[in-house]
Protein backbone atom coordinates (compact mmCIF):
# COMPACT_ATOMS: atom_id res chain seq x y z
CA UNK A 1 0.00 0.00 0.00
CA UNK A 2 1.07 3.49 -0.53
CA UNK A 3 -1.00 6.40 1.30
CA UNK A 4 0.36 9.66 -0.50
CA UNK A 5 -0.03 12.82 1.53
CA UNK A 6 1.86 15.24 3.87
CA UNK A 7 2.59 15.04 7.41
CA UNK A 8 0.91 18.09 8.88
CA UNK A 9 -2.29 17.02 7.14
CA UNK A 10 -5.36 15.54 9.08
CA UNK A 11 -7.23 13.29 6.83
CA UNK A 12 -3.41 11.86 5.98
CA UNK A 13 -3.06 11.55 10.14
CA UNK A 14 -6.10 9.41 10.06
CA UNK A 15 -5.52 7.29 7.61
CA UNK A 16 -1.92 7.17 8.78
CA UNK A 17 -2.93 5.66 12.68
CA UNK A 18 -5.55 3.21 11.11
CA UNK A 19 -2.80 1.95 8.58
CA UNK A 20 -0.60 1.65 12.00
CA UNK A 21 -3.77 0.11 13.91
CA UNK A 22 -3.95 -2.39 11.77
CA UNK A 23 -0.67 -3.04 11.25
CA UNK A 24 -0.87 -2.80 7.82
CA UNK A 25 3.19 -2.39 5.56
CA UNK A 26 2.66 0.71 3.63
CA UNK A 27 4.64 3.75 2.50
CA UNK A 28 4.22 7.03 3.27
CA UNK A 29 4.76 8.99 -0.45
CA UNK A 30 5.37 13.01 0.26
CA UNK A 31 2.82 14.72 -1.81
CA UNK A 32 2.65 18.24 -2.11
CA UNK A 33 -0.06 20.89 -3.63
CA UNK A 34 1.92 20.51 -7.15
CA UNK A 35 1.78 16.59 -6.81
CA UNK A 36 -1.57 15.88 -5.53
CA UNK A 37 -3.13 18.42 -8.21
CA UNK A 38 -1.25 16.00 -10.80
CA UNK A 39 -1.57 12.25 -9.55
CA UNK A 40 -5.18 13.01 -8.04
CA UNK A 41 -8.61 13.72 -9.73
CA UNK A 42 -9.82 15.71 -6.53
CA UNK A 43 -6.21 17.49 -6.11
CA UNK A 44 -5.94 16.68 -2.19
CA UNK A 45 -4.21 14.16 0.04
CA UNK A 46 -4.37 12.00 0.78
CA UNK A 47 -5.10 9.16 -1.85
CA UNK A 48 -3.92 5.74 -2.05
CA UNK A 49 -2.83 2.44 -4.07
CA UNK A 50 -3.28 -0.87 -2.88
CA UNK A 51 -2.52 -3.11 -5.84
CA UNK A 52 -4.94 -2.21 -8.91
CA UNK A 53 -7.15 -0.22 -6.56
CA UNK A 54 -6.63 3.66 -6.31
CA UNK A 55 -8.97 5.83 -3.34
CA UNK A 56 -8.71 9.32 -3.48
CA UNK A 57 -10.82 10.66 0.11
CA UNK A 58 -9.82 9.77 3.34
CA UNK A 59 -13.13 8.62 4.08
CA UNK A 60 -13.59 5.61 1.09
CA UNK A 61 -9.20 4.91 2.41
CA UNK A 62 -10.41 4.63 5.88
CA UNK A 63 -13.29 2.21 5.27
CA UNK A 64 -11.26 0.25 2.99
CA UNK A 65 -8.27 -0.50 5.85
CA UNK A 66 -10.98 -1.11 8.27
CA UNK A 67 -12.84 -3.68 6.16
CA UNK A 68 -9.49 -5.82 5.45
CA UNK A 69 -8.97 -6.12 9.27
CA UNK A 70 -13.10 -7.28 9.15
CA UNK A 71 -13.71 -4.16 11.24
CA UNK A 72 -17.01 -2.13 10.45
CA UNK A 73 -16.29 1.41 9.31
CA UNK A 74 -19.05 3.59 11.06
CA UNK A 75 -21.13 1.13 11.29
CA UNK A 76 -23.84 3.23 13.57
CA UNK A 77 -25.74 6.23 11.98
CA UNK A 78 -24.87 8.07 15.09
CA UNK A 79 -21.47 7.86 14.70
CA UNK A 80 -21.15 7.98 11.24
CA UNK A 81 -23.27 11.59 11.62
CA UNK A 82 -20.58 12.47 14.18
CA UNK A 83 -17.83 11.80 11.90
CA UNK A 84 -19.26 13.68 9.28
CA UNK A 85 -20.17 16.64 11.60
CA UNK A 86 -16.36 16.58 12.87
CA UNK A 87 -15.34 16.69 8.54
CA UNK A 88 -17.42 19.84 8.13
CA UNK A 89 -15.60 21.59 10.70
CA UNK A 90 -12.47 20.26 9.18
CA UNK A 91 -12.98 20.99 6.03
CA UNK A 92 -14.54 24.67 6.55
CA UNK A 93 -11.41 25.63 8.69
CA UNK A 94 -8.87 23.67 6.28
CA UNK A 95 -10.54 26.17 3.13
CA UNK A 96 -10.62 28.82 5.36
CA UNK A 97 -7.11 28.62 6.24
CA UNK A 98 -6.30 28.28 2.52
CA UNK A 99 -7.85 31.25 1.57
CA UNK A 100 -6.15 33.51 4.50
CA UNK A 101 -2.61 31.98 3.11
CA UNK A 102 -3.85 33.46 0.15
CA UNK A 103 -4.80 37.00 2.02
CA UNK A 104 -8.49 36.31 1.98
CA UNK A 105 -10.14 37.07 5.25
CA UNK A 106 -13.69 36.12 6.05
CA UNK A 107 -14.36 39.57 6.64
CA UNK A 108 -14.00 39.93 3.33
CA UNK A 109 -17.90 38.49 2.73
CA UNK A 110 -20.71 37.64 3.97
CA UNK A 111 -20.25 33.79 2.82
CA UNK A 112 -17.00 33.84 4.75
CA UNK A 113 -17.91 35.10 7.91
CA UNK A 114 -20.85 32.55 7.99
CA UNK A 115 -18.33 29.80 7.31
CA UNK A 116 -16.93 30.77 10.62
CA UNK A 117 -19.83 30.79 12.60
CA UNK A 118 -20.27 27.46 11.18
CA UNK A 119 -17.34 26.12 12.82
CA UNK A 120 -18.14 27.52 15.68
CA UNK A 121 -22.09 26.12 16.16
CA UNK A 122 -20.09 22.93 15.04
CA UNK A 123 -18.01 23.05 17.79
CA UNK A 124 -20.09 23.56 20.35
CA UNK A 125 -22.29 20.67 18.66
CA UNK A 126 -19.35 18.19 18.98
CA UNK A 127 -18.60 19.29 22.51
CA UNK A 128 -21.99 18.34 23.57
CA UNK A 129 -22.11 14.97 21.25
CA UNK A 130 -18.40 14.24 22.94
CA UNK A 131 -19.54 15.11 26.40
CA UNK A 132 -21.95 11.55 26.14
CA UNK A 133 -19.81 9.67 23.70
CA UNK A 134 -19.63 6.07 25.26
CA UNK A 135 -15.93 6.00 23.62
CA UNK A 136 -14.82 9.53 24.60
CA UNK A 137 -12.06 8.08 26.94
CA UNK A 138 -10.53 5.80 24.22
CA UNK A 139 -10.85 8.39 21.39
CA UNK A 140 -8.95 5.55 19.10
CA UNK A 141 -11.38 3.09 19.11
CA UNK A 142 -13.91 5.34 16.61
CA UNK A 143 -13.32 7.02 13.49
CA UNK A 144 -15.75 9.78 14.52
CA UNK A 145 -13.34 10.26 17.67
CA UNK A 146 -10.50 9.59 15.66
CA UNK A 147 -11.61 11.76 12.91
CA UNK A 148 -12.00 14.54 15.48
CA UNK A 149 -9.22 14.07 17.67
CA UNK A 150 -7.30 14.68 13.90
CA UNK A 151 -8.79 17.74 13.60
CA UNK A 152 -8.39 19.57 16.93
CA UNK A 153 -4.69 18.20 17.09
CA UNK A 154 -4.12 20.01 13.71
CA UNK A 155 -6.11 23.16 14.43
CA UNK A 156 -4.06 24.05 17.22
CA UNK A 157 -1.27 23.33 15.51
CA UNK A 158 -2.39 25.91 13.29
CA UNK A 159 -3.47 28.10 15.48
CA UNK A 160 -7.01 28.07 13.97
CA UNK A 161 -9.02 27.99 17.37
CA UNK A 162 -8.90 27.45 21.13
CA UNK A 163 -11.09 25.30 23.33
CA UNK A 164 -11.35 27.27 26.23
CA UNK A 165 -15.38 27.34 25.94
CA UNK A 166 -15.32 23.53 24.79
CA UNK A 167 -14.12 21.57 28.03
CA UNK A 168 -15.31 18.01 26.25
CA UNK A 169 -13.29 18.81 23.35
CA UNK A 170 -10.40 19.65 25.31
CA UNK A 171 -10.75 16.52 27.04
CA UNK A 172 -11.01 14.49 24.56
CA UNK A 173 -7.80 16.12 22.70
CA UNK A 174 -5.96 15.22 25.72
CA UNK A 175 -6.89 11.43 25.92
CA UNK A 176 -5.44 11.12 21.68
CA UNK A 177 -2.35 12.47 23.11
CA UNK A 178 -2.18 9.98 25.89
CA UNK A 179 -2.30 7.58 22.52
CA UNK A 180 1.13 5.96 21.38
CA UNK A 181 -0.30 6.17 17.69
CA UNK A 182 -1.71 9.60 17.71
CA UNK A 183 1.50 10.86 19.20
CA UNK A 184 3.83 9.33 16.53
CA UNK A 185 2.01 11.12 14.06
CA UNK A 186 1.87 14.40 15.30
CA UNK A 187 2.12 16.85 12.58
CA UNK A 188 5.20 18.31 11.39
CA UNK A 189 6.68 21.00 9.11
Amino acid sequence: MRLFGSLTSPYVRHCRIALLQAGVEHELVATDYAASARLSPTQRVPFLEDGDLRLTDSASILRHIREQQGQDFLPDIQDFDFFLLASTALDTTVNLFLLERDGIKPDACAYLQRQVDRIGSTLTELDARTRHHPERTRPLQSDALLRLGCFLGWALFRERLALGAHPALRELLEACEQQELFARTRPVV
